[in-house]
């Protein structure tokens, strides 16, 4: 593949204008297209990000011969639908998290883009972040033994709107998927897929869980006390307790933060000193994925996307949500 990478974005709202923003400071990366159903919307976001082309209708995104790989950014209920079209259209996709609204369709995704040989990862950009990786090394160094518990939590206080894609369920909406996946992602990638999970939620008028507590637990008494929220502010941080010391993502741990270590009595706080809002370093990481001719991304897997799936599911079922 060529050194400069075209990038495509279907699906403009929130998060993908912060990834616009962040694409622009990866080297040898252009963003190229962008497209929309709203075909004014389209124009306007190609000239606040610089990209050269703009379209009315994702499938002409898709046929694009220029585009590279194309991240998908609409509300969840279209990421299959989405990403089959665009694997079947032979192009790379990084398609944000939740990755599908159930693990039948991410195993169909999946398996579509093996069979194509066609690369293809979840943007769960938090894998990438500096203080993310870091905190990942320490615990698989061993250095401050094992870990005995988890606690983490994500939430906010969102204004009901039942035609808004976090309360409307037809759009995969809920605290869970939204942002209940990072607590989860935070477990998963720590300790693991659990023995066991309990749940329990808060349902909005609309259907769908506007509040999740989630604990899971593993071998030797260990558990990861988890909680998502859209009724109101949490301090959004993860705890790490482990045999000789508590480790502390602060708020937002999901976002570039600082890490503090407290062991024997001592603090010490590490600033990673990220100059970017931080989607910039999954951006950075498929366009090397894509040079080194990968399939699949060797930091977060397609199989590890099915896991983290599988466990969104097991959490709906305990908490009785069916979209």
């Amino acid at each position: 593949m060529k050194k400069q990478i075209n990038w495509g974005i279907i699906g403009l709202g929130k998060i993908a204008n912060k990834f616009a923003t962040a694409l622009a400071s990866v080297e040898n990366t252009k963003l190229y297209a962008v497209a929309s159903r709203d075909r004014e919307k389209a124009v306007v976001f190609s000239e606040m990000h610089n990209a050269e082309v703009s379209y009315g209708v994702y499938k002409q995104l898709m046929e694009d011969e220029k585009v590279d790989v194309i991240y998908i950014a609409t509300p969840h209920s279209l990421h299959y639908d989405l990403t089959m079209e665009c694997i079947k259209n032979g192009k790379a996709v990084l398609c944000e998290k939740p990755f599908a609204m159930n693990i039948e369709e991410a195993r169909e995704m999946v398996s579509l883009a093996r069979s194509k040989k066609v690369f293809l990862m979840e943007a769960l950009w938090t894998m990438f972040l500096p203080h993310y990786q870091y905190l990942l090394d320490i615990i698989r160094s061993g250095e401050y033994g094992k870990v005995r518990s988890i606690k983490a939590d994500f939430g906010f206080e969102a204004e009901f709107d039942r035609n808004k894609r976090m309360f409307n369920k037809s759009l995969g909406g809920g605290s869970l998927l939204d942002i209940g996946i990072y607590p989860i992602f935070l477990a998963y990638t720590i300790l693991g897929k659990p023995e066991r999970i309990e749940a329990s939620a808060e349902f909005a008028e609309t259907g769908v869980d506007a509040e999740c507590e989630m604990k899971f637990l593993y071998p030797e008494g260990v558990q990861a006390n988890l909680h998502s929220s859209f009724r109101k502010k949490t301090p959004t941080i993860a705890e790490i307790e482990l045999e000789k010391a508590v480790i502390n993502l602060h708020s937002r741990f999901h976002e570039p933060t600082l890490v503090s270590i407290i062991a024997k009595g001592n603090e010490k706080t590490k600033d990673f000193e990220v100059e970017t809002n931080g989607y910039n370093f999954e951006a950075a990481h498929v366009n090397e994925m894509l040079l080194e001719g990968k399939m699949e991304s060797n930091k977060w897997s397609l199989d590890n996307t099915l896991d983290l799936m599988g466990l969104l599911d097991e959490v709906r079922q305990e908490i009785g949500l069916e979209y």
